[in-house]
């Protein structure tokens, strides 16, 4: 438990020096830069995690390419981690025309979906998945799985690295009005950065459908040893999921309406049960793939 210890410190060193450092550098930037106080915090915080991450990576002994989940050569990573984006693609499609056929989204008032939208859509959509899936593949089912596994094991690592992964989908979301603005905001704001967790019900249905993806991202990385199909699942997912949150909205009206969390209108219910599912697919893809590379490296 030692490595997950040292980085739950990390988030708890991000949290202080938003708490102390945000307020001051936004009252600084402010008179020369329009910037807005959560971008501010959010940046400072982001800022100061990477910088003791890498500190922390290094005197556990996790910076090297292997623990950090890129020891497969580069061509073979690049191709794992492209079949792994047609895979995220692939299994969560069904799951947003589901969403989209029983109505539980509907198109935004005023969206024009012409060709110079939709290509702006899935170009964008596929830099946020790509983005998004390179820092916390990196970060969670990288450094910080392999030094939970060395300690504990696979499962303890999976689980640890899930209920993170969940977590962290609900930190970063608070706003303070700018007429709120002080020199307390800093505290503020990690405050209400960490408010939903007060109400653990309203969140637990998105909570658990993210515990589940972050198991099922531990898995593949266990059964693979790497983290390039775990780079491509997450950003295919987060590719067909930022389309839909940029051209639909909930329907609050449809009596279906449960299967979607209140939380983003997304995850929820529904996307828990397509997890578990698509779940017990890839074990037994990857699975198979894995004894396949064990066999050819006997053989060789």
């Amino acid at each position: 438990m030692r490595t997950f210890l040292w980085f739950m410190a990390l988030f708890a060193i991000g949290f202080s020096v938003i708490a102390v450092f945000a307020w001051p550098l936004y009252d600084l930037l402010t008179p020369t830069f329009a910037l807005k106080f959560h971008r501010v915090a959010n940046r400072l915080g982001m800022l100061t995690l990477l910088i003791a991450f890498v500190l922390v990576a290094r005197r556990l002994a996790l910076a090297d390419r292997q623990s950090l989940g890129y020891g497969l050569p580069r061509p073979q990573f690049l191709r794992a981690t492209a079949l792994g984006l047609a895979i995220g693609v692939g299994t969560m499609l069904p799951v947003v025309l589901m969403m989209l056929g029983l109505d539980l989204r509907v198109l935004r008032a005023g969206v024009v979906l012409d060709a110079a939208t939709i290509f702006g859509l899935i170009s964008g959509g596929l830099a946020t998945g790509l983005a998004v899936a390179l820092i916390e593949e990196t970060f969670l089912r990288g450094a910080m799985h392999s030094g939970i596994a060395r300690e504990s094991g696979q499962k303890v690592a999976i689980f640890l690295t899930a209920t993170l992964y969940a977590c962290l989908h609900f930190v970063g979301r608070y706003r303070i009005p700018l007429e709120e603005l002080g020199p307390d905001s800093g505290l503020r704001h990690v405050l209400g950065t960490l408010a939903d967790f007060a109400t653990p019900l309203d969140i637990i249905d998105a909570w658990l459908a993210l515990f589940a993806v972050g198991v099922l991202l531990g898995m593949v990385r266990a059964l693979t040893g790497n983290i390039a199909a775990c780079i491509g699942l997450h950003a295919g997912w987060v590719w067909i999921i930022s389309v839909l949150r940029e051209t639909s909205q909930p329907d609050e009206t449809n009596r279906w309406r449960f299967l979607l969390s209140q939380f983003d209108g997304v995850v929820g219910w529904l996307v828990l049960a397509a997890t578990l599912l698509i779940g017990v697919v890839l074990y037994v893809g990857y699975s198979r793939c894995g004894k396949a590379h064990d066999a050819d490296l006997r053989g060789a």
